[in-house]
């Protein structure tokens, strides 16, 4: 399978929510799912995402923002990674974990940052293998090493 890694556009955002959608059914919260095309569109200068894309079809992505953390500064929260399921096992979340350490790097973060639910074994497996630290009691995970 070619999967191409690249940054989203704002014809990507129908496709974008259909994912925040599928997530948000795994994680079983779609009744907290209030986001939309439209609102996405008005909002596009307070987020960033990276599509992974194989043919015509996206079949995952990596949502995130820059935030400022008063204990290390400048930082990259990466609000949602994910797969679609019938392409998980294909590296698609390794490459997309990959832009963004790069991303981070290259805008002079000090952290990136996410949060992984404390039920989701396979999300921290992968992080930890990452290099992330998981904090168990606030399930933040934080990858620095590189990115200092």
């Amino acid at each position: 399978m070619d999967v191409k890694i690249r940054k989203a556009t704002e014809a990507d955002f129908p496709a974008i929510i259909g994912l925040i959608r599928e997530l948000a059914i795994f994680e079983n919260g779609l009744e907290n799912v209030t986001n939309s095309v439209e609102q996405m569109k008005e909002e596009k200068d307070y987020f960033n995402c990276y599509v992974a894309e194989s043919g015509d079809e996206i079949i995952g992505m990596a949502l995130y923002f820059f935030a400022y953390y008063t204990w290390v500064g400048k930082s990259l929260y990466l609000d949602d990674l994910y797969v679609r399921e019938k392409h998980r096992g294909k590296n698609i979340g390794s490459l997309l974990m990959q832009k963004m350490m790069e991303v981070a790097k290259a805008e002079n973060c000090k952290r990136l940052r996410l949060q992984v639910l404390h039920w989701n074994d396979p999300a921290i497996e992968f992080y930890e293998k990452n290099g992330f630290t998981v904090d168990r009691e606030w399930y933040n995970c934080d990858f620095t090493d590189m990115l200092s």
